[in-house]
């Protein structure tokens, strides 16, 4: 049984940067909203002491996850160097091609716990609300 594959990143904002990360975040949003029809969800959290922030992502398959990667890099690498300080963890559910795994170790670096639950016992995927 196949679900989606879901993507979970915590990541470390720079001192004094939310703000920047609230201003950031919507332009990404619509940028990729735009740009990937395929994906069912993007979202991004921050903590209630404003240190980081969890980012959400729901696609219909490993590909998505890999196209969307190509699509942000440029973004992503800007964020870094504006308001991200570091990931602290990754969590994938779903089955990850080699190739994603290896974008994420890069884009993670050395010594970030990623957790991957490859096997979808069940579930189910609303994709209009009632």
């Amino acid at each position: 049984m196949s679900g989606p594959f879901i993507f979970i990143a915590t990541n470390r904002l720079r001192e004094g940067k939310l703000d920047a990360e609230r201003e950031r975040v919507p332009e990404l949003c619509a940028f990729i909203e735009a740009s990937e029809p395929q994906l069912i969800a993007f979202n991004e959290y921050a903590s209630e002491d404003g240190t980081e922030v969890g980012v959400v992502q729901v696609h219909p398959d490993a590909a998505s996850m890999e196209f969307h990667m190509e699509v942000v890099a440029e973004r992503a690498m800007r964020a870094y160097a504006e308001t991200l300080d570091a990931t602290t963890s990754i969590q994938v559910y779903g089955e990850p091609s080699d190739a994603v795994l290896e974008m994420l170790g890069r884009q993670a670096g050395a010594g970030v716990p990623m957790t991957v639950k490859r096997y979808h016992l069940g579930g189910f995927t609303r994709t209009q609300q009632s």
